[in-house]
C-alpha cells in the first residue's frame, strides 16, 4: 500500500489530461485524421510529406495544419511504443525480458527523480532478479548501483557487499561486451565492402576472430558469444569457405540449445539464414530444403524473416535447376496475405523470380500441368513483353534482371527484332551500373551485347573471351545486396543463352 500511495502522489501532482496513444479503439475511429493518417501509412500510400499533406488536407507540406497533425501523430506513435505487446507467443522469452527490464528501469529512474524511493527500490530489486537470470549486464550494473546506495543508507553491510559484488563482476563483463561489439562492427564494415577490397583483409579478420575467442573464454556472456559466432561466420563467408561456415552456424545453434534463456529470435534467424546462404553457394538443394522447411516452422509466417527464408529457398532451387520446387515456393510466397505489403524492392524481386520461373518451367515435363497453371495464372507474358520495365533509378539493377528475362522469352519466341530492342535497352541501363558493385552483371551484359552485334548468329559471335573470363574469375557471391542478385548464375545463364541460338 505504501508504494501505491507514493505513485499516486506523483500522478496527482504531475498527471496530464489525456495520454495519446494508438490503441484498438483509436485506430477503429474512422472519423479521426489520426486514423486516416495511420491507415494510409500502413497501406504504403505516401512516398513523401507532399503526398500526405495532399491526401489529408489538400494543402502543401508546409501548411500549419499538416505540420501540427504530423507532430502530434509522431508523439502519439512514440507514446504507443511503451505499450507494445511483448507477450505474443512469437516473441522469445529473452526478447520479452529485455524489453520489460529496460522499460521498468526507465520507471525506476522516474520514481527516483520524483523521490518515490521505497517504490523505486522495490522495483529495482525485481528488475535485477530478471536481469541476472538473462545476464543483461547494463541493467545489472544500473540496478546494483541504485540498490547499493540504498543499502549504504540503511547500514546493511550484507546487501551492500552483494550489490557491490554484482557491480565488480559485471563491470568486466560489460566492458568485454562493448569490446566484442566493436570487433563485430569492424568486421561488419569489411563485410559490406565491395568484393575486390576484401582480398587483403584475411589476416585482419583472423585477428578479430581470435580476439573474440579469448573474450568468450573469459566471460560467460551471450552478447560476447553471439558476436564471436557472427564474426567467424562472416569470415568464412568472405573466404567462400561454406563448409566451415555451416560448422560455425551449427555451433551457434548448439549454444542456443544449451542456453534456452539466451534465445534471441533475430540471432537464430541470422544463423539459419547464413546456413541457407551456404547451401545456396554450395548448390546443395537437399540440405537447403531441409533448413528452409525447419526454419519456416519457427518464424512467424508472413514476417520479413519468413519471406527472407522463402527467397533463399527459391534461389537455391533456381541455382540447382529444381524449377518445379522453385515454382512451388513462389506460389506459396505469393499466396501469403502479407505479400502485397512488402516494400517495392522486395515485390519486384519476386516479380523477377516469376518471370524466370515462367520461362524455365515451360521446359519441364508435362506431369506438372496443375503447377504450371497455378504459376501462369497471374503472369501475362504478352503484357510483360510490351510493358515499359523501367523502375526507379535506385532499383536499376532490378530493371536489368527484368530485361534479361525479357530477352530470354523473346528469343524463345524467335522474336529477334524485339529481342534486339531489349538488348539495346539492356546495354543502356548497363552503362549506369557501378561496375565495382555489379561486376558480374556488367560482364554478362557485355556478353549479351556481342550476341546482338552478331545478329543472333552463333558462329559470328566474337570478343566474348575477356568478359567471360572476367565473369568466371569472380564467383557468384550473394550477401543479400540487390547488386549481387543472380536468379540463375550469370555464367550458367550465358551458356544457356548460347544454346538457344
Amino acid at each position: 500500500m505504501k508504494n501505491l500511495i507514493e505513485i499516486s502522489r506523483i500522478i496527482s501532482k504531475k498527471k496530464i489530461r489525456k495520454i495519446e496513444i494508438f490503441d484498438t479503439a483509436s485506430v477503429e475511429n474512422k472519423a479521426s485524421k489520426f486514423t486516416e493518417f495511420y491507415d494510409a501509412l500502413m497501406a504504403d500510400r505516401f512516398k513523401n510529406d507532399r503526398d500526405a499533406a495532399s491526401l489529408l488536407y489538400k494543402c502543401s507540406p508546409t501548411d500549419d495544419k499538416y505540420r501540427q497533425l504530423k507532430s502530434r501523430f509522431r508523439k502519439r506513435l512514440m507514446n504507443t511504443l511503451f505499450f507494445i505487446d511483448q507477450a505474443q507467443p512469437s516473441v522469445a522469452g529473452y526478447d520479452r525480458a529485455h524489453f520489460s527490464c529496460h522499460k521498468d528501469w526507465t520507471l525506476v529512474k522516474i520514481l527516483l527523480s520524483n523521490e518515490a524511493h521505497d517504490t523505486a527500490e522495490e522495483l529495482a530489486r525485481q528488475v535485477l532478479l530478471v536481469a541476472l537470470r538473462f545476464k543483461f549486464s547494463d541493467i545489472i550494473l544500473n540496478c546494483s548501483r541504485v540498490l547499493r546506495q540504498f543499502a549504504a543508507e540503511a547500514g546493511d553491510a550484507k546487501l551492500f557487499n552483494e550489490y557491490d559484488g554484482h557491480i565488480k563482476e559485471f563491470t568486466n563483463t560489460f566492458l568485454a561486451e562493448i569490446r566484442s561489439e566493436e570487433l563485430h562492427q569492424r568486421v561488419l564494415m569489411i563485410y559490406v565492402s565491395p568484393a575486390e577490397e576484401l582480398a587483403e583483409m584475411g589476416e585482419e579478420l583472423q585477428g578479430y576472430c581470435d580476439a573474440l575467442v579469448s573474450l568468450s573464454e573469459m566471460h560467460d556472456s551471450p552478447v560476447v558469444f553471439y558476436n564471436m559466432f557472427l564474426v567467424w561466420t562472416y569470415q568464412y563467408e568472405l573466404l567462400r569457405d561454406y563448409d566451415n561456415m555451416l560448422l560455425i552456424c551449427a555451433q551457434a545453434e548448439q549454444y542456443i540449445d544449451r542456453n534456452p534463456n539466451y534465445l534471441q529470435e533475430d540471432k537464430l534467424a541470422t544463423f539459419q539464414l547464413k546456413k541457407m546462404a551456404a547451401h545456396l553457394h554450395l548448390q546443395d538443394f537437399k540440405n537447403g530444403k531441409i533448413t528452409a522447411e525447419r526454419s519456416l516452422q519457427i518464424f512467424e509466417e508472413g514476417s520479413n524473416t519468413w519471406f527472407n527464408f522463402m527467397e533463399y529457398y527459391l534461389l537455391t532451387a533456381m541455382h540447382t535447376e529444381n524449377y518445379i520446387q522453385g515454382a512451388a515456393v513462389l506460389i506459396r510466397a505469393r499466396a501469403q496475405s502479407k505479400f502485397k505489403k512488402l516494400d517495392i524492392a522486395s515485390r519486384e524481386k519476386w516479380r523477377i523470380y516469376e518471370v524466370y520461373l515462367n520461362y524455365f518451367i515451360e521446359k519441364q515435363s508435362g506431369q506438372i500441368e496443375v503447377l504450371k497453371e497455378q504459376l501462369t495464372s497471374t503472369f501475362r507474358i504478352n503484357r510483360f513483353l510490351k510493358d515499359d520495365l523501367g523502375l526507379p533509378k535506385e532499383l536499376r539493377v532490378l530493371t536489368v534482371h527484368l530485361l534479361i528475362g525479357k530477352v530470354l522469352l523473346l528469343l524463345d519466341r524467335k522474336s529477334l527484332t524485339e529481342a534486339a530492342e531489349a538488348i539495346d535497352s539492356l546495354r543502356g541501363h548497363g552503362k549506369f551500373l557501378v561496375e565495382m558493385e555489379s561486376y558480374r552483371m556488367t560482364q554478362f551484359i557485355k556478353l549479351v551485347v556481342q550476341v546482338l552485334k552478331a545478329n543472333f548468329k552463333l558462329h559470328e559471335i566474337v570478343n566474348t573471351e575477356k568478359p567471360y573470363e572476367n565473369l568466371v574469375s569472380r564467383p557468384f557471391s550473394y550477401r543479400g545486396k540487390l547488386t549481387e542478385l543472380e536468379v540463375v548464375p550469370f555464367d550458367k545463364l550465358w551458356n544457356h543463352l548460347l544454346s538457344k541460338l
